[in-house]
């Protein structure tokens, strides 16, 4: 495995305005043995008018799926139809830095001991702008990445295929953590290790699953998978959450409090006693 190929997953739903860029920072990798692998999700947007061009290229495989089926299915089929010894998911909507593939390939290839590769990456704008540098993740010797609690989002992550093999796979029920799920099942079987390099840009954008009004869907399925990551292992969750979730639920009960202070200062105003006296007589009415 001197020159493995290299399989980038892309699964795509209704990013198609940023995919073309997506693609053309794999095309301009310096390690040239790669595959595409995109598995559409249902996408209503330009994507499909991208693929006609896409598909020219042999190297790039598409497949759709017959209805919208969400991110941890689609992910899980990436995976599936991926021919490559190693694999890595990149966004449609972010970017690979042109080291990314060759420093990978590096680590994996000095290291037949790991399951997967942990990279960094630059925080950046719609435009690609950088913003800021991803901290460098730090597992200690005595400790396991599901152990860290620093689950912050990992780009770019490579792992081996034959390693994936030997886990249960992607839970392709899940709407939201899903690299998370990968990252821990992938670690039950294997170590983890992390690259010092940055290899990957990171587009913020309004629809991302782990911002507004889809925190919660995030939320509740990362503490999902960090449960059942303690019960394949045989741990306690308390043992090792106990001390997050007393402070995540201290966060939401200060959240509660400034609610209500802020209805208390409403209710205070006058422009709430004006409304309360001229709803007062259709009050009447409705008895």
């Amino acid at each position: 495995m001197t020159t493995p190929l290299f399989s980038i997953l892309i699964a795509n739903y209704n990013n198609g305005r940023y995919l073309q860029e997506a693609i053309n920072s794999v095309v301009e990798q310096t390690y040239t043995n790669w595959e595409v692998v995109i598995v559409d999700d249902g996408s209503t947007d330009e994507s499909r008018g991208i693929y006609a061009s896409l598909s020219k290229d042999t190297r790039i495989h598409i497949h759709l799926n017959e209805s919208n089926r969400g991110c941890g299915y689609s992910k899980r089929r990436c995976v599936e139809l991926a021919k490559g010894e190693l694999c890595g998911f990149l966004d449609a909507d972010d970017v690979l830095l042109p080291n990314a593939l060759a420093d990978h390939v590096e680590v994996h290839l000095q290291r037949e001991d790991v399951s997967c590769c942990f990279s960094r990456f630059y925080h950046c704008d719609t435009a690609l702008n950088v913003i800021k540098e991803s901290r460098l993740l730090y597992i200690s010797p005595n400790s396991t990445y599901l152990e860290n609690k620093d689950y912050a989002p990992e780009h770019f992550t490579s792992f081996k295929k034959a390693r994936y093999a030997e886990t249960q796979g992607i839970d392709e029920t899940l709407p939201a953590a899903v690299d998370q799920d990968l990252y821990f099942k992938l670690e039950e079987v294997a170590p983890v290790c992390v690259l010092d390099k940055f290899t990957y840009k990171y587009r913020s954008t309004p629809n991302q699953i782990s911002q507004g009004g889809n925190w919660s869907t995030a939320f509740s399925c990362n503490m999902r998978v960090r449960l059942n990551a303690c019960e394949r292992r045989g741990l306690k969750p308390v043992t090792i959450y106990g001390n997050e979730l007393y402070d995540v639920l201290q966060q939401i009960l200060q959240e509660l409090d400034n609610a209500k202070e802020e209805v208390r200062h409403l209710r205070q105003s006058k422009a709430y006693r004006l409304g309360k006296l001229l709803l007062k007589p259709l009050g009447s009415l409705k008895k």
